[in-house]
C-alpha cells in the first residue's frame, strides 16, 4: 500500500503526524510493528500550541483518551493511509526543531498577542489623533466663517448709512476675487515639495476647462455665466440688507441649501431623500413665517424677496456648476474664482458708471466714500469665500457649514444693541424652524443606515453588560480550580 498524496504533492499521512519525523531506515509495513511504540502515546502530554495546530486533523481526536483514543488512531492510520514510517513517540520533535532561546507557548502568545494589540491600538489611536485634528480645525474653520460672514454683513449695513451704492460695492468686492489664484500659488510654493512656476501651474489648472484650456470661447461660455450669476446673488443680497435687518437677512439666506437640494433633485437626478424634503418644507414655512412676522409692510416684503432671489440664484450657480463643470481642485477653483474677477473687471465696470451718472447710485465726491468701510468689507467676503472654498482640505465641510448657521445668533446679538428690531414669537419661530431645516440638510446620505447601527450596538452593549457580570462572578472558583489543578507533565 503506497502513500496517498494530495494534488499539492504533500502526503496525506501528514494529517496524523505530532511532531513525528520520518525514519529513512525503519519502513514497517503492519501494524503490530509499532505496537510497543502506541503503547506509549498512553504517556504522551500534547503541548497546548500543538493542539492548537491540530484541531482541523480529523486523525487526532484526543490522545489523552486511554485505549479507546489508541484505538480510534490505529484504526484510522490503517484505513487512511496504511503507511507507518513516522515515530510518534519522538514528541519532542518539534520542540528539538525550534531555537532553545525561544520562550513557551504561553509566553509566545504573549508577545504575538500584546504585539497585534499594540498595533491595533496605535492604528486606533492614530484615526483619533487624525479626527480630532479635524474637529479642531473644523471648530477653528466654523468660527473663521461665521466671524467673516457676520461681519461682512454688519459691516455692509453700516456702509449704506453713508454710502448707498449696493451694486458699486458689489463690483467693489468681486474684483479682490482676482487675488485667489495668487494667494494659491503662494500657498503651493511654501507648501508642495515639487515646485512649478506660474506658467506651469496655470497650464496644468487650464485643463479643468477642457484639453485645449482657457480659450475665448471657454472664457464666454463656461465663465462669464458664472461671473453674471455671482454678481447678482451678491447684489441682491447687500440690496436686501438695505431693507430688512441682518438677522433677518443672515436666517434667510440659509435657505439656500434647501433650494440646492430641489434644484439638485429636480436637475442633476440626485437621490431622493425624505428629510431633505422636510428639511426644504421647514425652510420654506420659515419664509413664510418671516414675512408675517412684520405684518406684510411693503419694505419688509421686498427685502425678503431679495434674499429669497439672493439664495435661489446662489443655489443655481453651485448646481450648474457641479452640472457643466463638475468638481474641481483647489488650484482649479482659485483659478475659476480669479477669472470671476477678471470678467468683473473687463464687463461689469460699466454698469456702475451708468449707475453713477444717471444718478441711481450717486455720491457728491469721491473723498465722502468710506474706502476703509470698502476694503473691510471686501477683505471679510474674500476670507469668507477662501474658508468656503478650500477649508475642505483641513477638515469635515458639515462643521464649515455650521459656520453659516453660526452667524444668524452673532447678527440677532449685534442688531439687538444696534437697531430697533422686535423679536416677537413668530420671528423667533422662523429662525428657528430655517434653522433647524439648514441642519438637517447637513445630515449624510446614509445618516439612517448609521442611526439603525447605532441603535444597534446599544442594545448590543445593554444585552451583554448584565452576561458579563454574571459570567465573571461564575468565572471566579473556576479560575482558582484551574490554576490550582497540578501538571503531570513530564
Amino acid at each position: 500500500m503506497g502513500i496517498r498524496e494530495f494534488p499539492g504533492g504533500a502526503p496525506r499521512g501528514k494529517s496524523i503526524a505530532i511532531g513525528m519525523r520520518r525514519s529513512p531506515d525503519v519502513s514497517p509495513r503492519r501494524l503490530s510493528d509499532i505496537s510497543p511504540q502506541l503503547r506509549q502515546l498512553k504517556y504522551l502530554v500534547v503541548d497546548e500550541a500543538i493542539k492548537e495546530d491540530l484541531k482541523w486533523s480529523r486523525s487526532v481526536e484526543d490522545l489523552s483518551s486511554g485505549p479507546v483514543g489508541l484505538t480510534s488512531i490505529e484504526e484510522r492510520i490503517l484505513r487512511i493511509t496504511g503507511y507507518y514510517g513516522y515515530q510518534p513517540w519522538a514528541t519532542s520533535c518539534k520542540r528539538e526543531e525550534r531555537p532553545r532561546d525561544s520562550p513557551g507557548p504561553a509566553e509566545a502568545q504573549a508577545p504575538a498577542g500584546a504585539e497585534a494589540g499594540g498595533r491595533a491600538s496605535r492604528r486606533c489611536g492614530t484615526c483619533s489623533r487624525a479626527q480630532l485634528k479635524k474637529v479642531s480645525w473644523g471648530v477653528a474653520v466654523a468660527l473663521c466663517v461665521c466671524a467673516s460672514w457676520a461681519g461682512s454683513t454688519q459691516l455692509a449695513k453700516q456702509t449704506f448709512r453713508r454710502f448707498d451704492a449696493p451694486f458699486t460695492l458689489t463690483w467693489f468686492a468681486t474684483n479682490w476675487n482676482f487675488l485667489f489664484f495668487p494667494l494659491y500659488y503662494a500657498g503651493h510654493v511654501c507648501k508642495s515639495a515639487e515646485k512649478q512656476s506660474v506658467k506651469q501651474r496655470y497650464r496644468e489648472c487650464c485643463r479643468f476647462f477642457g484639453d485645449n484650456g482657457l480659450t475665448l470661447k471657454v472664457f464666454f461660455t463656461k465663465a462669464a455665466p458664472f461671473g453674471v450669476l455671482w454678481t447678482l446673488t451678491n447684489y441682491l443680497y447687500l440690496h436686501a440688507i438695505k431693507k430688512i435687518n441682518t438677522t433677518d437677512v443672515s436666517v434667510l439666506f440659509c435657505c439656500n441649501k434647501a433650494f440646492v437640494f430641489l434644484l439638485s433633485w429636480i436637475v442633476l437626478r440626485d437621490r431622493f431623500m425624505g428629510v431633505r424634503i422636510v428639511a426644504a418644507i421647514l425652510a420654506i414655512a420659515g419664509i413664510v413665517m418671516m414675512t408675517y412676522a412684520d405684518g406684510f409692510h411693503s419694505h419688509s416684503v421686498i427685502g425678503i424677496a431679495l434674499v429669497v432671489g439672493s439664495a435661489s440664484v446662489s443655489a443655481l450657480y453651485k448646481v450648474l456648476f457641479k452640472l457643466l463643470l463638475g468638481s474641481a481642485k483647489f488650484g482649479e477653483a482659485a483659478l475659476f474664482l480669479s477669472i470671476l474677477g477678471v470678467f468683473n473687471i473687463l464687463f461689469i465696470t460699466c454698469i456702475p458708471v451708468i449707475l453713477y451718472f444717471t444718478k441711481v447710485e450717486y455720491w457728491s465726491s469721491f473723498a465722502d466714500i468710506p474706502w476703509g468701510n470698502l476694503c473691510g468689507f471686501s477683505v471679510l467676503l474674500l476670507t469668507f469665500n477662501i474658508v468656503l472654498n478650500f477649508g475642505i482640505a483641513v477638515t469635515y465641510p458639515t462643521l464649515m457649514s455650521l459656520g453659516i448657521v453660526l452667524s444668524v445668533p452673532v447678527n440677532a446679538v449685534v442688531d439687538h444693541y444696534t437697531s430697533q428690531i422686535v423679536f416677537n414669537g413668530v420671528r423667533v419661530i422662523a429662525i428657528i424652524i430655517i434653522g433647524l431645516g439648514f441642519l438637517l440638510l447637513l445630515l449624510p446620505e446614509e445618516w439612517d443606515v448609521w442611526l439603525i447601527k447605532l441603535l444597534t450596538r446599544l442594545k448590543v452593549r445593554k444585552k451583554e453588560e448584565p452576561a458579563e457580570g454574571g459570567a465573571d462572578l461564575g468565572s471566579g472558583p473556576q479560575s482558582k480550580n484551574r490554576r490550582a489543578r497540578p501538571s503531570f507533565a513530564r
